[in-house]
């Protein structure tokens, strides 16, 4: 056994002879004194500069926070001293354990080297389209950032969900217009934090011309948006209150429909809109799906959907499967994407469908395969019934 002051000095060498691979602090000495469950602290290159991005576990987030040299040599000895009982060490020499008792005693064990290094240019922070550390008008103002543009660790998830969001909003941007103004209805916006940051994200950062509504049923909650987009003087935003199936845009086209977990047939009636717009993109998270839940009915399937917890998670994969080729019918490319859940729901499918031309002889043979699909499970899902009564229906014969 050793003071911890030499232990500490050990720790803190490796980082001072820039020879640190990673460093896991853990075992906290109380949790009612420590914030976090483990700490991780690994070398980056940082707009040139050496730096050292530290990474603080708590129950389901992660804060990170960038550090020069020196401000790590700091956080060590406050961290082994206060907080952590055990911490391991990996350099290209050696792997150092310390670990520390109640009597602020340190066993420092040293073992040969497990790790390699990793080139900085390959370990760095990762980079988001709405960065963290620099302030964001819309984020502070709903709360998710300090003024000095900290992500408040409470928040942290919505700020890595609006990045998310934003990286796949990325993707469909070349679909929309260039030569005039970029149309798009947002239905169910709720409080709207991805609303802001699309807006944000193509006004602001893209420099677009681009104008969107927001729709909900809760006036509350729309009077209290387009309270913020006055506060922040984002004129083409605006909110009104309204059920999907009775709206009508302002104005058309409408470019991108955006609907995001709004439950049940809502969602039908959002992709309906878009179809009948003939938008040239679609962003939607379905949630809810309970239409389909009743009818599925397959004697070969029995065994699996007579679970009513299995039933319920096939109903909805077969209903967001139906709904994707419904659009692939008519004439978009559908990916279906992995989306970050939000804290009332566990729902994270996303469809995104951007439109494209596509022959007759190929809409004949994705018509087949859905009216196979459709009648293997023995559905009518609510937003092919829609499409028939618009005239939009199947060409090929029914079953």
């Amino acid at each position: 056994m050793q003071d911890l002051d030499k232990a500490i000095c050990a720790v803190q060498a490796a980082i001072a002879q820039d020879d640190l691979i990673l460093g896991v602090f853990s075992d906290p000495t109380s949790t009612q004194k420590v914030a976090f469950k483990k700490a991780q602290v690994r070398p980056i290159q940082l707009r040139g500069q050496l730096m050292h991005q530290w990474e603080y576990h708590s129950t389901g987030k992660v804060l990170h926070k960038n550090r020069t040299s020196e401000e790590s040599l700091a956080e060590i000895a406050d961290l082994m001293a206060n907080s952590f009982k055990q911490v391991q060490v990996y350099t290209p020499d050696s792997d150092i354990q310390v670990l520390v008792n109640k009597k602020l005693q340190a066993r420092v064990l040293t073992g040969k080297p497990t790790k390699k290094p990793r080139a900085l240019e390959h370990n760095v922070a990762k980079r988001y389209i709405i960065a963290e550390g620099e302030p964001c008008d819309f984020l502070i103002r709903l709360g998710v950032m300090t003024a000095d543009g900290k992500v408040i660790v409470a928040k942290y998830d919505k700020f890595r969900q609006i990045n998310k969001y934003l990286e796949i909003v990325q993707d469909v941007v070349d679909a929309l217009p260039k030569d005039r103004t970029i149309n798009i209805v947002d239905f169910g916006c709720g409080k709207s934090y991805l609303t802001f940051a699309l807006y944000y994200y193509l006004k602001i950062i893209r420099g677009l011309d681009v104008h969107i509504e927001g729709l909900d049923l809760k006036d509350d909650v729309i009077k209290f948006c387009n309270q913020v987009a006055s506060d922040l003087s984002y004129g083409d935003l605006n909110f009104s209150q309204g059920n999907i199936q009775d709206y009508s845009p302002p104005v058309v086209p409408v470019d991108l429909v955006v609907s995001l977990h709004a439950c049940d047939t809502a969602t039908d009636e959002a992709l309906l809109k878009a179809i009948v717009w003939e938008s040239s993109a679609v962003l939607a998270v379905p949630c809810c799906q309970h239409e389909l839940y009743s009818q599925i009915d397959n004697d070969v399937m029995k065994p699996m959907i007579k679970h009513g917890i299995v039933r319920e998670r096939i109903a909805s994969l077969i209903t967001d499967a139906a709904r994707a080729n419904l659009m692939e019918i008519h004439g978009y490319k559908v990916q279906m994407l992995e989306f970050i859940a939000i804290e009332h729901t566990p729902k994270n499918i996303m469809i995104r469908a951007v439109k494209q031309v596509r022959s007759r002889q190929s809409r004949q043979v994705l018509e087949e395969q859905y009216a196979e699909f459709r009648d293997f499970w023995r559905i009518s899902p609510y937003l092919e019934r829609a499409l028939g009564e618009r005239g939009l229906g199947l060409t090929i014969h029914n079953a």
